[in-house]
């Protein structure tokens, strides 16, 4: 499937390892996919997240996706879900963190000690997104997967990153909108 990849989109996913590897996470997720997409300048990705209003945002999003890893990786969704459940997540968050330390919950980060010379593999939600993209390209009948694949991917996959872009403005019907026209500037 990565022959199918273009050079942004590859750049996306090398990205992703690297800010898997900086945070020292034992997998690659959807969290490092968006994270190396706002990396991004110049392609039809960034376009979009910059037409949309959300290029500006990073630390906000930053924040969002941090305060997700506090509740151990768990979205909005999840949590009003176990709420209808009775179960207070905050609460047992704060019963932790009281235990282990603020950050306790936080999901697949290794503490970024030492290098490792393995390569991090891709979290299922993340293969996924990349699956997804194959996806929106074929719906678009374009013949390669472009970076702008991979942020549509991410906004109709549920979950902390769609969540968080949704937050700031970015959903699948506005990525569409702004890439692929009805009414908007269309990128080229």
């Amino acid at each position: 499937m990565f022959e199918r990849f273009t050079k942004d989109a590859r750049a996306v996913v090398v990205g992703a390892v690297g800010h898997a590897e900086r945070t020292g996470a034992e997998v690659v997720d959807e969290e490092h996919i968006l994270l190396a997409l706002l990396d991004r300048e110049g392609s039809r990705g960034s376009f979009a997240l910059a037409s949309l209003g959300a290029a500006g945002r990073r630390d906000s999003m930053e924040r969002s996706l941090a305060e997700a890893r506090r509740r151990g990786g768990l979205s909005r969704a999840d949590t009003e879900a176990l709420s209808g459940l009775g179960i207070d997540l905050s609460e047992i968050v704060s019963r932790v963190e009281e235990a282990h330390g603020v950050g306790a919950l936080g999901s697949g980060n290794g503490g970024g000690g030492g290098r490792r010379s393995r390569r991090r593999p891709f979290a299922p939600g993340a293969k996924d997104v990349l699956t997804r993209s194959l996806r929106a390209a074929l719906a678009r009948h374009d013949r390669h997967i472009g970076d702008e694949h991979l942020l549509m991917a991410l906004t109709a996959r549920p979950g902390v990153p769609a969540e968080v872009l949704a937050d700031h403005g970015v959903t699948y019907e506005a990525v569409t909108r702004v890439l692929y026209g009805g009414g908007e500037a269309k990128a080229g």
